[in-house]
């Protein structure tokens, strides 16, 4: 049975100034798969996760949702699916307490009663394991918990409209900061979500982090140079010829891969 494409990028470009992030990349994202994104800092990796949000503009090429050919910015169309994006550090807002933040955009957007966005939040704060804790603020929370309420807020979506629930989660280094306790209860609970109800069963993830990469990828593409320089499954990466795999996951100095002081 053929695999359903839900992102297609066709050609994609992006330069910031003088220097090309990404070079007319082609990538199929499908449903129902786990896609881990690697390559060394400063490849365009998060870049990628902004295009598909529709957070930042083509320079050149083509991205198509659904099949449907995305034109201009996330704000300026009629979106055929959500995609929500969970940032690196977390992005909470501080002066907001916990149900604030996981809530924002039904109590900004939607017509339920505040009572029942509470009841919303507390469902979706239980289903990342933070109970109890919708009154606290960001700053009274570890790294790993602001991290597991940031994913809360991604996935929290109107019962009374079924298209605002979330087809797509985009992870921008989700275990970066983090120690290796914290990363495996984040990387266990990316997996746990994607099957559960109320969670996506489709995410794509930027990653450095070896175990992170390995726990939660079925795919991996490796970025390098502004192109997709390798592809395979995670039992492939031990076993591949492709140099630039092999110098990232030995973290040696020596190979391809220009080294930045």
């Amino acid at each position: 049975m053929a695999k359903e494409p839900l992102i297609e990028l066709k050609g994609v470009s992006k330069a910031f100034g003088n220097h090309v992030i990404l070079d007319g990349i082609d990538l199929t994202i499908y449903r129902g798969e786990a896609l881990v994104i690697i390559g060394p800092s400063g490849t365009g990796k998060s870049t990628i996760l902004r295009l598909i949000a529709g957070l930042i503009p083509l320079d050149g090429g083509e991205i198509y949702i659904k099949g449907q050919r995305r034109q201009g910015l996330i704000d300026d169309e009629n979106k055929p699916m959500r995609i929500a994006l969970v940032f690196q550090q977390a992005a909470l807002f501080d002066s907001l307490n916990v149900d604030e933040n996981v809530g924002f955009f039904l109590y900004e957007h939607s017509k339920l009663p505040r009572e029942k966005i509470r009841q919303l939040v507390d469902a979706k704060l239980a289903m990342v394991g933070l109970q109890g804790i919708a009154d606290k603020y960001p700053s009274q929370l570890s790294g790993g918990m602001r991290k597991r309420v940031s994913f809360a807020r991604a996935l929290i979506a109107d019962p009374d409209n079924p298209a605002d629930n979330p087809e797509l989660v985009l992870y921008d280094e989700p275990t970066a900061g983090l120690d290796p306790i914290s990363s495996t209860i984040i990387e266990d609970l990316v997996r746990r979500l994607q099957g559960a109800p109320g969670g996506c069963e489709t995410y794509v993830m930027v990653s450095h982090q070896d175990s992170t990469i390995r726990r939660t990828a079925d795919r991996v593409i490796f970025l390098y140079s502004g192109k997709v320089q390798w592809e395979g499954t995670v039992d492939e990466i031990d076993h591949t010829d492709n140099p630039l795999v092999r110098q990232f996951f030995s973290a040696s100095i020596d190979g391809p891969i220009r080294v930045i002081d």
